[in-house]
């Protein structure tokens, strides 16, 4: 029997680039070329099998890419073990790709060091209007230490792909920090305090 791990996974990009379309793909396996803008945030869940011992379980957070929402971000990232950054490879560089990178450099600011970051081009089955070239996404994610790829929403190219390889990424077996009596953090095995207390 495989043993499940949760981690919770943190969608930002401008609105309208694909985000709720993709995660939609991923969980239930539907498109729809009419979404009405998220408010706020939407809440999602989808488990993969990660090998015959392990499966992950992604609590997805969907933010909204208004400008008027994005001050409510950090309340989902910023405990966060996993982010997918969007952007739409249809639209000129400066646009939603530039907004990406504006995402990159906040969590590199203000989520846990160890967050894992995806940069996803999307909107790859309409190549023939792509205005934003993979080089750029790749360059910048090579550069910054981040995962890359491109996908399709619309068509399905890529998604599940793209939470696998967050799902191998992620740790699997963190190890348990516990508080001792001065509040500092122990990590792993550390032989306990004795202590008279047994509450």
């Amino acid at each position: 029997m495989s043993r499940t791990t949760s981690f919770k996974l943190v969608l930002l990009g401008e609105s309208a680039v694909g985000k709720s379309s993709l995660v939609l793909r991923f969980v239930r396996n539907e498109f729809s070329d009419f979404r009405e803008s998220t408010i706020g945030a939407a809440f999602l869940t989808q488990t993969v099998e990660l090998n015959e011992t392990t499966s992950i379980k992604f609590e997805i957070w969907d933010t909204a890419g208004q400008e008027r929402y994005k001050s409510l971000a950090p309340i989902y990232f910023r405990n966060s073990n996993a982010a997918v950054i969007v952007y739409d490879i249809t639209q000129p560089p400066d646009t939603s790709f530039e907004k990406a990178k504006s995402w990159v450099k906040e969590l590199q600011r203000q989520a846990d060091p160890s967050i894992v970051i995806m940069l996803v081009g999307n909107k790859l089955d309409m190549e023939s209007s792509r205005k934003t070239p993979r080089e750029l996404g790749e360059r910048f994610a090579e550069e910054e230490g981040l995962l890359f790829t491109e996908a399709s929403a619309k068509s399905g190219d890529g998604v599940e792909e793209l939470f696998m390889e967050i799902a191998k990424k992620l740790p699997l077996a963190p190890p348990p920090q516990r508080t001792l009596a001065k509040g500092v953090k122990v990590q792993g095995k550390a032989e306990e305090t004795p202590s008279a207390c047994n509450c």
